[in-house]
């Protein structure tokens, strides 16, 4: 009887061993992205608060994309700088009202639809409700690209804008949010165009991919062709476990960053599948001491040049863009808390 209780003993041992490294296993990855994610946000709020101090006007890469981080860290009990992101919230919406004149005779501002439906997309992530301007701005959407079967975006700066799929991604979040009552018919009858144009498309690019699978979210998409899309994204990965912009290309935070969200985002796959657990841990893996991911610029510059306090010269608005990405992915990984 000793005996066999024993081997008994020795059995659950041996059966609890796998159980309790992989136990050990899940909290050191866990340990891991989080204190990535701890890395990034100071510098993240650094290079948002640099852009705010040195210009009047808002930007994709340091204000809206700065509200998206912060907004999902607090939401998991990361510590942020309140203040700052307040600050990007109102640098946004002053920046929406000083050409509320233009929107509503349809010139909209610098950046054209890309400008006015991400610096909608930051207003939604705070909270803000519709107003006179976010009307006014939504009629301008309405108008851009009457007459064609989707909105076009204003400038081609690879990768961030570099496809059609990303600006209607956002522009019809922008419509689907702020729209008022009365553009409702309008607005439908353009996302039924853009929806077409969408199921369509034929993707040449990873940004493009990803930004047509999130339309595919938004607009509520059968699962089945959410699912073939998600295939060809996971089809892509590379083998270090990052993706990139194009097959040519090694992986980067920029494209690892956006796919990474974009199937987070889905719930069609679950964060701890295999290709999931790679790409994050390629993230990690490849973080900068400073907290930073460094992606090279591929886009002619056209605005002046002005530092922020974010690393890489004048690869810095394409690498703010990538962390912050990489620092959203990290952070859908990690529960909310109450």
């Amino acid at each position: 009887m000793n005996r066999i209780c024993f081997s008994s003993s020795i059995l659950i041992l041996a059966i609890g061993i796998p159980v309790i490294s992989q136990a050990g296993e899940q909290a050191e990855r866990t340990t891991q992205i989080r204190k990535a994610i701890q890395k990034s946000i100071p510098l993240l709020e650094t290079a948002s608060a640099g852009s705010t101090r040195e210009r009047k006007c808002f930007t994709c890469h340091n204000q809206a994309l700065a509200v998206l981080v912060l907004d999902e860290a607090r939401q998991r009990g990361f510590k942020i700088d309140q203040a700052n992101f307040q600050l990007q919230v109102d640098h946004t919406a002053q920046h929406l009202k000083r050409g509320l004149g233009n929107y509503r005779a349809g010139k909209g501002q610098g950046g054209g639809p890309d400008t006015a439906s991400y610096a909608l997309w930051t207003l939604e992530t705070a909270g803000q409700k519709p107003d006179e301007v976010t009307t006014a701005v939504t009629g301008y959407l309405l108008e851009r690209d009457k007459g064609r079967p989707h909105w076009t975006r204003n400038s081609t700066r690879p990768p961030s804008m570099s496809s059609d799929a990303n600006t209607n991604y956002f522009v019809i979040r922008a419509l689907q949010t702020f729209g008022s009552e009365s553009q409702q018919p309008e607005i439908s009858a353009r996302i039924a165009e853009a929806r077409k144009w969408l199921l369509d498309l034929k993707p040449a690019s990873t940004e493009e991919r990803v930004f047509q699978l999130r339309c595919l979210q938004i607009l509520s998409i059968d699962d089945a062709i959410q699912q073939t899309s998600i295939n060809g994204l996971l089809k892509l990965q590379n083998t270090d476990g990052g993706w990139s912009q194009l097959p040519e290309m090694q992986s980067d935070a920029y494209a690892t960053g956006t796919v990474l969200v974009a199937l987070l985002r889905s719930h069609l796959i679950d964060a701890d599948e295999p290709a999931i657990r790679k790409g994050i841990q390629y993230l990690v893996d490849t973080q900068q001491n400073d907290g930073s991911w460094h992606v090279i610029s591929h886009a002619k510059p056209f605005q002046t040049y002005f530092e922020t306090g974010f690393p890489y010269g004048k690869n810095q608005f394409i690498s703010v863009t990538a962390s912050s990405w990489a620092t959203v992915a990290l952070l859908l990984t990690q529960p909310k808390v109450d």
